[in-house]
């Protein structure tokens, strides 16, 4: 099986994460998907990542695509630990969950602070690199607060996102928001219980990965992979 994904794409890390949950290791092939080589093209004209190839040659697009892929082939094996639960109602909660964090977290907050800070470095001037916009930087700062109050709102009730156990909804919200820790974009002191909810799963043996990325010319912000921060 293999991977093709950025180091800092919050979807790539979603899948990561899901894999990691279940015990699969595959192969990671970074795509710079700004380069918009012919080869990754072929596997995905969307050109984006995430992109799973499954042993036997399956081309599997998208985090939202693949999760549900791999709850297909590999979701009732694991038994309590499913990320996709079997109950209708309770699906429809992860997976509403999950579309909140991949796709409007990832609007306003995840998608323009890693393009601002960590994309621009790489992509020529006529692709839009250069140096990052400051007021769209700002913009998501602030954007990342009632976010994370929101987190909080949710586990007053629930001991996870979407209830008692573990989910995609989890995995969603904890890759989205390790893009922007990294960043040292996160303010925890906004809301405890979303502190607490974080380090819970980045306690995780699957989130071990994600925490030994570093990047040259830019290292983790000091709390990133501290446990206890």
């Amino acid at each position: 099986m293999q991977l093709y994904h950025h180091p800092f794409c919050a979807h790539s890390r979603l899948v990561r994460l899901a894999l990691g949950e279940m015990g699969i290791e595959p192969e990671l092939i970074e795509e710079r998907v700004w380069e918009r080589r012919p080869d990754f093209l072929m596997l995905d004209p969307a050109g984006a990542t995430p992109v799973l190839v499954d042993d036997d040659g399956l081309v599997v697009p998208g985090a939202d695509t693949i999760t549900e892929y791999l709850d297909e082939m590999a979701g009732a094996a694991l038994g309590d630990r499913r990320l996709l639960p079997v109950d209708s109602a309770a699906r429809v909660e992860v997976r509403r969950l999950a579309a909140w964090f991949n796709h409007k977290f990832f609007a306003e907050v995840s998608e323009p602070l890693v393009r601002e800070k960590v994309y621009k470095r790489y992509m020529p001037r006529e692709l839009g690199g250069g140096p990052p916009d400051m007021a769209t930087i700002r913009a998501a700062r602030a954007n990342i607060r009632y976010h994370l109050q929101y987190i909080g709102w949710l586990l007053k009730a629930r001991n996870w996102l979407a209830g008692d156990r573990m989910s995609y909804a989890d995995l969603a919200a904890a890759a989205h928001i390790s893009s922007v820790d990294y960043l040292g974009d996160v303010p925890w002191e906004e809301d405890e219980g979303a502190k607490i909810w974080y380090a819970r799963i980045k306690s995780r043996p699957a989130f071990r990965p994600l925490l030994a990325l570093t990047m040259a010319g830019m290292p983790p912000a000091p709390c990133y992979a501290d446990l206890d921060f």
